[in-house]
């Protein structure tokens, strides 16, 4: 896929705002597709099609968590950081600027509900 059609297809599905609406929940911390489903108030089948859809363009990042019981369960978190656009002589130059997510951010954010809950 050429980048112009990658870029077409990203702006497309952030047109969409479910998909928005998970890119931003998932910015500052990992979540669950269930948790993700009654914070954007739709079936958890939508959001695993956005799901989908996001990590086919790299914006979200599929993690394992271990739960205290011993169980593991996805989490998913956002690694789109930017979007730019340009405006040139040429038209418009649109950048995508992703992040890796930290594969800490799990364990910082549960060690600080830990200490906020004492």
């Amino acid at each position: 896929m050429s980048e112009q059609a990658d870029v077409a297809a990203v702006a497309e599905l952030l047109d969409d705002e479910t998909a928005r609406r998970i890119l931003l929940e998932t910015r500052t911390q990992p979540m669950s597709a269930d948790t993700l489903s009654d914070r954007c108030g739709v079936s958890p089948s939508t959001i695993y099609r956005r799901i989908d859809d996001l990590q086919a363009h790299d914006l979200v990042a599929e993690r394992t968590q271990p739960d205290e019981d011993g169980h593991h369960y996805k989490v998913y978190v956002a690694t789109l950081d930017q979007v730019v656009v340009d405006v040139t002589d040429d038209g418009f130059e649109v950048d995508l600027r992703r992040r890796e997510p930290s594969q800490e951010e799990g364990v910082v954010d549960r060690f600080t509900r830990l200490v906020e809950e004492m």
